[in-house]
């Protein structure tokens, strides 16, 4: 166990060192790839499983497709390949044979959902079909960071096709909702929301919907997307269905994905300098159990306190010398509560509670630790870790109108809202000036012809949000 550097000294190391005292991952044999240790793929499972159900409320169901796709098959839609060329991963044998149509692994799935979809789709009866498949995707990195950008990663992708544009575009906006929803509700990370501007969106996309979380050194990281792709991709792989009228007319399809990318956000979002804080519904252990080693686990109060958490993930951990190491280590792994039943708290017929995000004690009479408590205690952890990132965006939130004020509150760390009407040039132009990119449009103000752009001071501009960006 190495010693946790402040964030407040450096951030980027504070990170690192949160990741390797909590025993998340290790490194992998190939650069930007990483080994996820049991506790780490503990939290991503639990990601995987609560969305999972969440996905099937939506009539989505679960699939598996191939890793491998013939290279020729990218260059049927030329913004896919212009956007991911640089990031492919090729196989260029099979054995010792060199082989024309070079393999591309799967950087993401459009491609081979396309052919799916070809083949099982032929009527409207048929639609809407979505399908989600949870699996590993390739880009190449040149910079990486675990969670943040690895050059392997997983993630879930689901895709869909429907019989009419408006379906589609709707359902795009639905689950750009849903993640938005997903995120608060389950990991407690408050979000910005909207839509993707011309040079930030999806290769292939016609629009991309996005959410946003704010960590706290003043950069965003894009959490999870939704892309309504319209017939962009249906024409070229001929997505075609009868409809009711017996005539073949394209399908309008979508995508979109949320990945391991987000435990990264989990850990910046919520974590101190003592350790890992974990949400508490996605948490591998949800309470752990200290009492000495010499009782019996038939013990009557010990045994009432197991039968109060039976419907949580709990741990047992008997404790032969020092309660106080083994609370430092389960306050390293993020563990949002600690019950610790001593022998003092034994004859005193209550026990001690440890709550990881506030770092406090409190006692409670073991005839008054109930559902009802612990449902009030675990309330108050999760309001308490969403309040906190909600805040972080309320309080960083800027507006400016010309670039002087741009660069000085990005300078301070600011998110800026600022009027925007550029296009990719402009952008690129931006980028290169402020090492800033446009996130997202704010959704709740409309264009405005009044406004003019900041940057461009062309007409009828969008408040976009700005920021640095992970």
């Amino acid at each position: 166990m190495s010693k946790i550097i402040a964030k407040e000294v450096d951030f980027a190391k504070w990170y690192t060192s949160i990741i390797e005292n909590a025993q998340l991952v290790d490194y992998g044999l190939v650069k930007g790839t990483i080994v996820f240790k049991p506790y780490g793929w503990a939290i991503w499972k639990n990601i995987v499983d609560e969305f999972t159900k969440i996905l099937a409320s939506l009539n989505t169901q679960e699939c598996c497709l191939p890793l491998l796709i013939p290279y020729s098959e990218f260059t049927k839609e030329k913004d896919h390949v212009e956007g991911f060329d640089p990031e492919l991963f090729k196989v260029s044998y099979l054995g010792n044979k060199k082989i024309e149509d070079e393999l591309v692994i799967r950087p993401t799935s459009e491609i081979l959902f396309c052919h799916y979809f070809k083949k099982n789709v032929n009527s409207y009866n048929d639609l809407p079909l979505i399908l989600n498949q949870w699996c590993n995707v390739f880009r190449v990195e040149k910079n990486t960071r675990p969670f943040l950008r690895t050059s392997e990663f997983f993630w879930q992708e689901q895709h869909a096709v429907f019989a009419s544009e408006k379906q589609a575009y709707d359902f795009a906006i639905k689950m750009v909702n849903v993640y938005q929803k997903f995120v608060n509700d389950f990991l407690s990370i408050a979000v910005l929301m909207g839509e993707k501007t011309v040079g930030e969106r999806f290769a292939g996309a016609i629009n991309t919907f996005t959410i946003e979380a704010l960590m706290p050194d003043g950069q965003v990281l894009q959490s999870a997307t939704s892309h309504y792709l319209g017939q962009n991709f249906a024409k070229p792989f001929s997505i075609k269905f009868a409809n009711q009228n017996n005539n073949y007319e394209f399908a309008f399809q979508t995508s979109a994905g949320l990945s391991t990318r987000i435990i990264g956000a989990i850990i910046m979002s919520h974590s101190d300098n003592f350790g890992l804080v974990l949400p508490f519904k996605i948490a591998p252990v949800q309470f752990a159990i200290l009492y000495p080693s010499e009782i019996d686990i038939n013990d009557k109060q010990l045994q009432q306190i197991k039968a109060t958490l039976k419907d949580f993930r709990i741990e047992l951990q008997p404790i032969e010398k020092s309660f106080g190491m083994q609370i430092q280590k389960n306050e390293i792994k993020g563990i949002p509560f600690q019950i610790i039943l001593g022998k003092k708290e034994m004859e005193l017929n209550q026990v001690t509670i440890y709550q990881r995000d506030i770092r406090q004690k409190s006692f409670l009479n073991i005839a008054d630790f109930n559902t009802k408590q612990i449902q009030k205690m675990i309330n108050n952890y999760c309001d308490n870790l969403f309040n906190n990132s909600l805040q972080r965006i309320q309080n960083s939130i800027v507006y400016v109108d010309n670039l002087n004020d741009f660069n000085k509150a990005i300078k301070d760390r600011k998110v800026v809202t600022a009027y925007w009407n550029g296009d990719k040039e402009d952008e690129n132009k931006l980028k290169n000036l402020t090492s800033v990119v446009p996130r997202c449009y704010d959704w709740k103000i409309p264009s405005d012809p009044n406004k003019k752009c900041f940057f461009t001071n062309k007409p009828n501009a969008r408040l976009v949000y700005f920021a640095r960006a992970y």
